[in-house]
């Protein structure tokens, strides 16, 4: 006698089929979810590299140009807005000290003279990699006055430790006396 294998339950590759039919939905349905969420913060939030670099020769920071050292820190724009430029050097920003208005929009110009730096201001969602010949620009406005250390968070040599400055966050008001004629606010409070 030979013993008979039983026979599949009736419609069981059917059920199977629509089982993995609805499985693979579900996983390109995500998979599109995912690929809408970075697409919208993408194009929504700029988290996308940016399309427009700028550039500048590291070797002549200090001479000419923006970044000579009359022209860093703080200095207060025609539209009310601020911008600050400052210049990573191991192993030290110039300046030391910056000050800003809170509930204004600032605007930070950062280079790098010599090898690529991390800036970082504690405190605040302001992050940015500081690369010797680019120009890192990104803006923000600070809620509230209070004072923030901003150290070098990228590894760029033995004295890297050392490496931080500080953002003194004042009311307006504060900095509108600070900057006066020169349009340039300094932390000589």
């Amino acid at each position: 006698m030979v013993a008979s294998v039983p026979a599949d339950p009736p419609g069981g590759e059917d059920v199977a089929r629509r089982v993995e039919t609805r499985w693979a939905i579900v996983m390109v349905g995500i998979v599109a979810l995912l690929v809408a969420m970075v697409i919208f913060t993408g194009l929504h939030w700029a988290t996308m590299p940016p399309s427009r670099v700028e550039t500048i020769d590291p070797t002549t920071l200090h001479v000419a140009g923006e970044f000579v050292e009359s022209n860093l820190g703080s200095a207060a724009e025609a539209d009310g807005s601020v911008t600050v430029r400052i210049v990573g050097q191991q192993y030290s920003f110039t300046p030391q000290c910056i000050v800003v208005p809170a509930k204004t929009p600032v605007t930070f110009r950062v280079t790098s003279a010599d090898v690529i730096h991390g800036m970082i201001i504690t405190g605040t969602n302001i992050n940015s990699m500081v690369s010797p010949g680019f120009i890192s620009t990104f803006k923000t406005t600070f809620d509230k006055p209070g004072d923030h250390l901003m150290p070098c968070h990228e590894f760029c040599g033995t004295g890297h430790e050392g490496m931080w400055a500080n953002v003194k966050v004042v009311e307006p008001d504060a900095f509108a006396k600070l900057v006066g004629p020169a349009r340039r606010a300094s932390c000589d409070l």
